[in-house]
């Protein structure tokens, strides 16, 4: 028997069967996503747009999304389920970004892809997130501009995610530049709903006899704050915020307080989220872990030009 010829055929066969292996796509077949409150539009129309970039992907894929209420034991026991239930992709967006490390840890050990979405979180595999930063400064410079940076302003603070955190910072390196702004309170955590912001409004509003302008770190928060000012009936206070959502969309084109709104676009953000997930499940690492997406200022002016978070593009 020839041996000499046979073999190298096996061998050829067996390298070509490997290479076929090595080159086979992993197949996106389940996802969990865990957000901050699907409460919030903001974060519906983050969890549609993951669905409908999976279902591109593969139109059998199973999509799980779950709100966390900003509760991080509850969050821990939805990336524990995610785990158990043999998911390929988690999307999460962290309630405690450093809290939530170890779950983090836990899914990767187990093989499976974390992509944070909207704020940051240690540990991940890679970020998707607004430029907050920005998204800040231009929703804090426009009340500067409009007061001619002179004035009295309150910063309504949020719960202490990074995208949050960042806002803020972004706010504060506008304010920087505006020495005759005086900044009345910058620390109370409005929690990040409407009911939150009318509550802390209400508070603001009975301590300051004068507020000339006010940041919002969300829109539902300014929502919140506008119309604690009517039942106030307190006028004349220039009101902005961060997302860019349907509800401000109304507030802008009607009669209130609120003037500006430096907007995200969540569907774009998820979108980008699914496919940085989908590359690194397939060892398509990025060249970059944080992708940001730059806000843009939505006022009065443009009100009229801008898409908004129902745009499917």
């Amino acid at each position: 028997m020839n041996f000499k010829r046979k073999f190298p055929a096996v061998v050829t066969l067996c390298l070509a069967a490997l290479l076929s292996q090595g080159v086979q796509a992993k197949e996106l077949k389940s996802v969990g996503i865990t957000l901050g409150s699907l409460g919030n539009p903001y974060f519906v129309t983050l969890a549609e747009g993951a669905k409908a970039k999976v279902m591109e992907l593969n139109p059998n894929a199973k999509v799980t999304s779950v709100s966390a209420d900003y509760d991080l034991s509850k969050q821990f026991t939805q990336i524990d389920n995610f785990i158990s239930a043999g998911v390929d992709l988690i999307l999460l967006n962290a309630v405690d970004p450093s809290a939530i490390e170890s779950a983090i840890k836990k899914a990767r050990k187990a093989g499976i892809v974390v992509v944070a979405v909207d704020v940051n979180a240690k540990g991940v595999d890679a970020t998707v997130q607004t430029d907050n930063v920005e998204a800040g400064r231009l929703a804090c410079q426009f009340i500067i501009d409009k007061l001619s940076g002179k004035g009295n302003m309150i910063i309504q603070n949020g719960p202490q995610v990074t995208s949050v955190m960042d806002r803020v910072t972004g706010c504060k390196n506008a304010l920087a530049k505006a020495p005759d702004i005086k900044v009345l309170s910058d620390d109370q955590d409005a929690k990040g709903s409407r009911e939150g912001g009318l509550n802390a409004m209400q508070g603001y509003l009975t301590r300051f006899p004068k507020i000339d302008g006010l940041f919002a770190i969300n829109d539902p928060q300014a929502i919140g704050s506008d119309l604690a000012a009517k039942q106030l009936k307190r006028s004349g206070i220039i009101i902005t915020s961060v997302d860019g959502a349907p509800d401000i969309e109304n507030a802008l084109k009607t009669d209130t307080s609120i003037q500006a709104s430096a907007s995200q676009d969540p569907w774009a953000m998820a979108q980008d989220a699914v496919v940085l997930g989908n590359d690194i499940l397939n060892d398509r690492k990025p060249a970059e872990a944080l992708t940001l997406l730059t806000p843009k200022l939505i006022t009065r002016d443009n009100i009229g030009e801008y898409k908004g978070w129902s745009s499917k593009r």
